[in-house]
């Protein structure tokens, strides 16, 4: 799957919010390039929630086991949960095993968020195109409710939550 199918499929999720940092952005140099996805209806970046998913082009200093340095390597995160975490990986988010985290084409625990409920998947192709978009669809729809309850907000429109 290419970086683009990914970003044309969220971005035409209604009310998102992609922040995609770059030079004279105000954001820090280390996050020019990578690309943070929020369920925002109205546009503002939230002050109360992390994205719900996340894709990164470089290693950062304190997450490097994916290797992405290299040319043509990136990253999708995507907060799943811990339920949907143990489906996908077969572990606990609390207590998943080390493992080789440069596997591309993979669903990996997060190595640096996995606890928390987050998936990754170095250079999505073939064998995780169709479950990744589904779990961005969802975490989009996951983050919208809880957007919605935090706003207390009833005029917004109902979102129906995709089916698996």
């Amino acid at each position: 799957m290419s970086m683009q199918l990914i970003l044309e499929t969220v971005r035409a999720f209604d009310g998102v919010l992609e922040l995609a940092p770059g030079p004279g952005s105000g954001f820090p140099e280390i996050a020019w390039g990578d690309h943070f996805f929020y369920a925002s209806p109205d546009g503002s970046i939230p002050s109360n929630r992390q994205p719900y998913a996340t894709i990164v082009t470089k290693d950062y200093p304190d997450d490097a086991l994916s290797n992405l340095d290299p040319p043509g390597r990136w990253r999708l995160n995507i907060h799943v949960g811990t339920a949907r975490f143990a489906e996908l990986t077969g572990e606990s988010p609390r207590d998943f095993t080390a493992r080789d985290f440069t596997e591309p084409d993979v669903i990996l625990p997060h190595p640096v968020y996995g606890s928390l409920g987050w998936i990754a998947i170095v250079n999505p192709g073939i064998r995780t195109t169709t479950t990744a978009l589904a779990l961005l669809r969802d975490a989009h729809a996951d983050d919208r409710g809880r957007a919605e309850r935090r706003s207390g907000a009833d005029d917004l429109p109902a979102v129906r939550r995709p089916s698996r």
